[in-house]
């Protein structure tokens, strides 16, 4: 996964590009942005508030900063499969650009390369070899995050947009036809329940060493299929943007459709194939896309095309580095370092609301740090 600028590519006879100039989409770096803002300490704020003054609006905004324990959707279950979503509106740019100049076997190349990275970083982030090979965790976010990048950016060489739409529907309801009608040893088939549903049991029996929850991981082998139907959607979102021949609002139109009608098809799906992240659901591949859909609509229609710009400046600076800050939140203490800046008397001072106070200095420290190497042009490249 890259953190390059996004920029549209030249047009090719291969596949429909934008022959406007090289720009960077605002919007897309600000949206990434905006998904991780919520990941490196603004979730944390919410959760202080409520704490300092427990109240039922606070309670009802904090439930939403939660991810739900099985069934069910808020916004906090929106976050990881955004910034999937995002990964594949990405690659359309920058893969799109290396197949023009280079061909497509480098692409693929450069797929691999960074994709076998970013997981190489994923295992080294949840521990690696401290304690031992049987606690190195295989499966992860970061490492989630390789293998759509991977297989989503192979299939975006390899396939033209029907092919696309073919894969990613192939994803979703062959994942639906194995949990559903594939036995559980002890459950039978078509149970959806935690410990007793088809991902889990494989989780239990064929994924080694470590996982998350005791016996299987939510990011597991068998939900990884669908969470690669959910950077496909973001492929699909991102050859819109790409396409020439749409003007800036009928590309909004379309992406405000897509959310539309991903959302009826996901709720109604989940009548049967419930709504769960912790099995990413094909069911959840769509109510999550159908909202990644109109977050991107929203976002491209404020920065893009009504060119308010100003207010989204902090979300970019986040947005052109995600890894960079993703690693450096969960490594450095920032909450440590915040207190040490402002706790003690100042934080006593201020009464409940001081450890509100403590986790904003934290995660203005983030954007401290963001906006540095934002403004030294310092940008994790993978």
């Amino acid at each position: 996964m890259s953190t390059e600028p996004i920029t549209h590519p030249p047009q090719t006879g291969s596949r429909s590009h934008s022959g406007q100039s090289s720009r960077r989409l605002l919007s897309l770096d600000a949206l990434r942005g905006f998904d991780m803002f919520w990941i490196v300490g603004a979730e944390e704020v919410v959760h202080a508030l409520y704490y300092a003054h427990p109240s039922a609006p606070l309670e009802l905004l904090k439930n939403q900063f939660t991810h739900k324990p099985w069934e069910g959707i808020g916004f906090y279950d929106l976050i990881f499969p955004l910034f999937v979503f995002i990964i594949g509106v990405s690659l359309v740019f920058s893969l799109s650009r290396t197949i023009e100049q280079f061909g497509a076997a480098i692409a693929c190349r450069k797929v691999i390369f960074r994709g076998l990275v970013l997981y190489l970083i994923g295992i080294i982030y949840y521990g690696g070899l401290s304690k031992g090979v049987h606690d190195i965790r295989l499966l992860g976010v970061l490492q989630r995050l390789a293998l759509c990048y991977l297989a989503a950016g192979l299939l975006f060489c390899a396939l033209r947009t029907r092919g696309l739409v073919v894969a990613c529907l192939t994803l979703l309801v062959g994942y639906w036809a194995m949990m559903t009608f594939i036995p559980v040893p002890g459950f039978g088939a078509g149970n959806f329940s935690e410990h007793a549903n088809l991902a889990n049991y494989v989780d239990k029996e064929y994924l080694p060493f470590r996982k998350w929850d005791g016996d299987y991981d939510p990011e597991g082998l068998l939900s990884t299929l669908p969470a690669i139907a959910t950077c496909l959607l973001g492929v699909l979102a991102g050859l819109l943007l790409q396409n020439p021949k749409l003007a800036d609002q009928r590309k909004v139109h379309w992406l405000l459709g897509a959310g539309v009608a991903s959302l009826v098809l996901g709720f109604a799906w989940g009548l049967q194939f419930p709504i769960i992240k912790k099995l990413w659901t094909s069911s959840y591949v769509l109510v999550a896309g159908g909202y990644s859909f109109l977050f991107l609509a929203a976002f491209y229609q404020v920065i893009e095309i009504w060119k308010f710009q100003k207010w989204a400046q902090p979300f970019v600076w986040i947005g052109m580095n995600p890894i960079t800050l993703y690693l450096a939140w969960e490594l450095f203490p920032f909450p440590q370092l915040a207190s040490r800046l402002a706790g003690g008397p100042i934080e006593a001072r201020l009464g409940p609301l001081g450890p509100v106070f403590i986790t904003m200095v934290s995660l203005g420290l983030v954007l401290l740090l963001s906006w540095f190497l934002y403004r030294r042009k310092i940008f994790l490249r993978l």
